[in-house]
């Protein structure tokens, strides 16, 4: 079997973010791997709705200088050098993917929620991610509501 050598990290820059940042950090420590950092923004079509909105490329241009100074402080925080962490713009699945067949990852690192109801039905980053990912896929758990209490 093959150790991993090299994580892809990939973050949506929430909040849980650092854990699973962390829990990738703690793999590659264990296994002498490096990782990369990972985010990806995807645009969403805005319709003008008069002449005070911003340009669309201004408003995407500034998501992009955002995106990289929030990754840049997780990255800080996690001990990840600027030259290993990236920001992409496009479809957040098919770019995850890309990434990975071309930095020739190992291993993706993502968070996964909980899923009720009909989000159920929907079809999520980390679904698609795991079945068309070039190497093996973790997902985290982020995100789920601690247990209650026993009642004694």
């Amino acid at each position: 079997m093959t150790s991993y050598r090299r994580i892809l990290l990939v973050v949506d820059l929430s909040e849980d973010s650092l854990l699973i940042g962390r829990r990738a950090q703690m793999l590659a420590e264990a296994l002498g791997a490096e990782i990369e950092l990972l985010h990806v923004v995807e645009f969403v079509p805005v319709e003008p709705m008069g002449e005070t909105l911003m340009p669309a490329v201004q408003i995407e241009e500034e998501l992009l200088v955002r995106a990289r100074q929030r990754l840049a402080g997780l990255a800080a925080e996690l001990g990840i050098p600027e030259n290993r962490c990236r920001v992409e713009a496009g479809n957040v699945k098919s770019e995850i993917v890309r990434i990975a067949r071309e930095r020739q990852v190992d291993l993706i690192v993502l968070g996964s929620r909980e899923r009720h109801g009909l989000s159920i039905l929907l079809n999520l980053t980390e679904d698609t991610v795991l079945h068309a990912a070039p190497c093996d896929v973790l997902a985290v758990r982020v995100g789920t509501p601690r247990a209650a209490p026993q009642a004694r």
